[in-house]
């Protein structure tokens, strides 16, 4: 009878339906959550060069003791306060090269050091530190508007001025923060780059970043995650 097929496939296409929603449902149960990411090293690498080529030695070593550090430095911050490595004793600090003309990447490297500094802003053991490769220009109320402007905070994140010799020494010579490997450059060679290093307690080298690219600075949080552990 056609009343009795129309009753069957009723029956059938319930039947599918609900086939279908068991399925979605059981499907939906073994889709695992995000995990947040976590370092697979004990330790971040150790870095002396501009090849970055990592070295994996064993925090307090003799071989960690003797390995490249960023030497002293005098230069001057956006309140007109002198900066030294006597500033980052004990801390980590993740730092960089801009200028507050610039009208191309150091927005943007701004916008990513601005989101570190929200991020570690109870962070007492994380600071900031940007210099500045156009001191004569960026003068400390230069480098003060610049940061009232951007919501930088003083003693958190020190924009920094001085001589000309020292910072450009500083970033080709100390963190290598230029990528232009065996090109060999001088005090009128412009100094500018896009990456961000990350400098320990003992002020070595243990990781560089492409300041404008999502997935290094997602491995940015992950290595200063790594590197607090070493220090608990």
């Amino acid at each position: 009878m056609k009343w009795l097929q129309e009753i069957k496939l009723q029956y059938l296409f319930l039947f599918m339906g609900i086939t279908f929603f068991i399925s979605c449902k059981n499907e939906i149960k073994k889709v695992s959550p995000i995990k947040e990411e976590t370092s697979r090293v004990e330790y971040l690498p150790y870095y002396s060069d501009e090849s970055f080529t990592p070295h994996w030695l064993t925090p307090n070593s003799d071989e960690e003791k003797e390995f490249h550090k960023i030497p002293n430095f005098k230069l001057i911050d956006q309140l007109g306060d002198t900066i030294s490595q006597e500033t980052f004793n004990d801390k980590i600090y993740i730092t960089d090269f801009f200028f507050t003309t610039c009208p191309g990447i150091c927005p943007k490297m701004a916008e990513s050091m601005l989101s570190l500094q929200n991020k570690y802003i109870e962070d007492s053991e994380i600071l900031f530190l940007s210099h500045s490769v156009t001191p004569s220009i960026d003068s400390v109320s230069v480098l003060k508007d610049y940061a009232d402007d951007r919501g930088i905070i003083a003693k958190k994140w020190h924009l920094v001025t001085g001589d000309k010799t020292e910072i450009y020494d500083l970033g080709r010579n100390q963190y290598f923060v230029e990528n232009d490997l065996g090109v060999p450059k001088d005090i009128n060679d412009f100094l500018h780059s896009e990456n961000f290093l990350l400098i320990d307690k003992e002020k070595h080298i243990r990781g560089i970043y492409n300041s404008l690219n999502r997935a290094s600075m997602k491995q940015l949080l992950v290595d200063v995650a790594t590197l607090k552990k070493e220090y608990l």
